[in-house]
């Protein structure tokens, strides 16, 4: 995975709505966030597997980030 990549979804995470990244259940905001991702960056197969196990490790992260800027 590219740090290209990388800087998609952190871009994608900062410009979600907070509402959308604490409702969802883990898979569908992991595949939420894999969709939103490949919309702006062609992935091929194995950058899309890397980049779903990314985020599954990252979700505590994600969810905390969209939490502080609720409040």
């Amino acid at each position: 995975m590219t740090p290209k990549i990388l800087r998609q979804l952190w871009s994608v995470v900062e410009n979600s709505q907070t509402k959308t990244l604490l409702q969802m259940d883990d898979a569908c905001l992991v595949q939420w966030l894999v969709k939103q991702t490949t919309n702006q960056a062609l992935l091929d197969p194995t950058d899309t597997d890397f980049l779903s196990d990314y985020i599954q490790s990252r979700l505590t992260l994600i969810r905390e980030l969209a939490y502080e800027r609720q409040c």
